[in-house]
């Protein structure tokens, strides 16, 4: 029975091994994606629109297609207008990425004001607790970001959404290697001798 566990402990480790790996290798993908964003950001953020354009189409169509099967006029009614709207919103991402660009911006601009507030906001409710200074700062940041993005409107549609994308990478890449360097160093201090 000893054997078996050993065995079963030894595919286990291996398994996890070579599946760190795989992470730092796709964390490594992930910061050359990013790099080639922040690099192109106006090429990364027609990218996006148009995916998420496809992805609404996508949705949108089969939210209709769900209507239909509930009985548009009936129960379904509801369905298939969020279904229609979601399909045309796409369509006009689609076919016109570069407006649909701005209108990200704006979103985003406005989503890093929101959350930059009610961050700052927390940060001063929960001031005596540890981490509130760091809270607050990552606000402030937040909001200014919010605000630069909305006075530099239109041009910050140009590249906005393809830096923050590309910073976005990079750092999902990092955590990725770091974390697949830590499972293989645990993994090769577990198969060490004398352990």
């Amino acid at each position: 029975m000893s054997d078996v566990t050993n065995a079963m402990a030894s595919g286990l480790l291996g398994g996890i091994k070579d599946n760190a790996k795989l992470a730092i290798t796709v964390g490594i993908l992930l910061i050359i994606v990013g790099l080639l964003a922040i690099a192109a950001p106006l090429a990364a953020g027609v990218s996006i629109t148009i995916l998420v354009g496809t992805l609404l189409i996508i949705g949108g169509i089969g939210e209709c297609f769900l209507a239909f099967q509930a009985g548009a006029f009936g129960r379904g009614l509801q369905i298939f207008i969020v279904g229609a709207l979601m399909a045309v919103a796409g369509f006009y991402l689609v076919s016109q990425p570069l407006s649909g660009l701005a209108k990200i911006t704006l979103f985003l601009s406005a989503y890093f004001i929101v959350s930059g507030i009610f961050e700052v906001i927390a940060a001063v409710q929960i001031r005596p607790s540890s981490g509130w200074g760091l809270m607050l700062f990552n606000g402030i940041v937040t909001l200014l970001l919010g605000i630069l993005l909305w006075r530099q409107y239109p041009l910050s549609g140009a590249w906005a959404v393809g830096v923050l994308f590309g910073i976005k990478m990079v750092f999902s890449g990092w955590t990725l290697i770091f974390i697949g360097n830590a499972v293989k160093g645990a993994v090769n201090e577990a198969t060490a001798p004398g352990v």
